[in-house]
């Protein structure tokens, strides 16, 4: 089986890294604190929809592959 990221993940991880990457520059240790915090959210969101699309795939896909039974 191919593990496929969906585009909404791709998207999540992207926001993850430009978050981590304004931390990085800034200053304020406050701010870089929230900043690194939003981005923990954000790789937190991109697991889950990860893990729910594949989910929902997966769903669609077998019942594509059921036979159907019915006369």
């Amino acid at each position: 089986m191919t593990l496929r990221i969906s585009q909404r993940s791709k998207e999540y991880m992207e926001t993850a890294r430009t978050l981590l990457r304004a931390a990085q520059t800034m200053t304020d240790g406050a701010i870089a604190h929230q900043l690194k915090a939003l981005a923990d959210e954000y790789q937190r969101r991109a697991e889950k929809a990860s893990d729910v699309d594949a989910a929902k795939a997966f769903a669609s896909s077998a019942a594509t592959a059921e036979p159907d039974w019915h006369l």
